[in-house]
């Protein structure tokens, strides 16, 4: 058994690392789960696993949130933002059955923020191993993959991620009518697929575009999408190593402030005065960690990600204290 307990990076996708083994015979496993027999002991008193409680009894096979007491619930999910809650605790249970059963079970595709809220709460959950896949390394739309620790180790790896993703490639010639992302993905929905099961859309130009969705609907997709906007296309499927993946470009900058106030590093990273960009504020167009912000008093720590609808994203880096009491920021800008 192991203790979930080292965060989670964006940029960090594939096996999250798991610390902090405990050894267990499995000849001795019975039909109450080792999770469970583990809860009910002592835990260690390691400063590793603080964020660890000690809970009572648990019924195998079923989801800690769900049988959890209240305050061992809000332990859980503390810090979940309140709109993902119920899909958090969906991920929750699909992990726990999948760990006590052996098996390895996909999520559904889920956004940044989700896939966020879903990795702090596992992350507090003994015995469960987590493979974080999109297709690409770069993906922003994942699919979460959950078994038991010790049956998800490296030698499985890619036998787990061609098993949750998969890739179509959309071909056509766009160059006299101009297609989108939003026009691929309305002819894949159109087709009567349904937005988490497919990932990222790679656009290609006036040539066509990748699609990433779930291995069970590649097929169908494939065989429903004749046509884009007007244009009649080819849709097949390819390996994941074929996809044409465009590297982001990047800007580093620096900027030095008096705080660590939203609106003042995201003017600066933007290159827009204030005043504008309270305006996208307050409509709605400005977001950290892709949550949507209402107050540009919010203050902004290493590793945030700010994103201004139209205008791409910023990653704040490095953050340092002058002589003079002022803060000198790392803004890592995506053209």
């Amino acid at each position: 058994m192991f203790l979930f307990c080292e965060d989670f990076h964006p940029e960090s996708q594939g096996i999250i690392k798991l610390k902090g083994a405990i050894a267990h015979e499995h000849k001795k496993l019975s039909l109450e789960s080792t999770a469970a027999r583990f809860l009910r002991n002592s835990l260690p008193s390691s400063p590793r696993c603080a964020g660890i409680k000690r809970l009572r009894a648990l019924v195998p096979g079923r989801c800690y949130a769900a049988v959890l007491s209240r305050e061992d619930r809000n332990d859980l999910l503390s810090g979940v933002d309140p709109s993902n809650v119920d899909t958090v605790t969906r991920i929750l249970e699909q992990g726990r059955r999948a760990a006590d059963r052996w098996e390895v079970a996909h999520s559904s595709f889920l956004t940044p923020p989700i896939l966020h809220d879903a990795l702090l709460a596992l992350k507090r959950v003994a015995d469960i191993g987590i493979v974080v896949w999109g297709g690409y390394s770069q993906a922003e739309r994942c699919r979460l993959s959950l078994g038991n620790i010790e049956a998800m180790n490296n030698s499985v790896r890619e036998e787990i991620e061609s098993s949750s993703v998969a890739a179509v490639s959309i071909s056509g010639n766009f160059k006299y009518d101009t297609a989108t992302h939003g026009d691929f993905l309305g002819a894949v929905l159109g087709a009567g697929i349904v937005r988490e099961k497919v990932g990222d859309i790679i656009v290609k130009g006036d040539q066509g575009a990748q699609v990433l969705v779930v291995p069970e609907l590649a097929g169908f997709l494939c065989a429903s999408v004749t046509q884009v906007r007007a244009v009649p296309v080819e849709t097949s499927p390819i390996a994941l190593s074929e996809l044409e993946v465009i590297i982001p470009r990047k800007d580093i900058m620096k900027t030095v402030e008096a705080s660590l106030r939203v609106d003042a590093i995201a003017s600066a990273g933007f290159r827009m005065s204030r005043s504008k960009l309270q305006d996208s504020i307050s409509g709605g167009s400005l977001f950290i960690n892709w949550k949507e912000v209402n107050k540009g008093g919010a203050t902004l720590k290493s590793g945030d990600v700010v994103s201004l609808r139209g205008k791409g994203r910023i990653e704040i880096g490095e953050i340092s204290v002058t002589k003079k009491g002022r803060y000198a920021v790392e803004i890592l800008r995506y053209l």
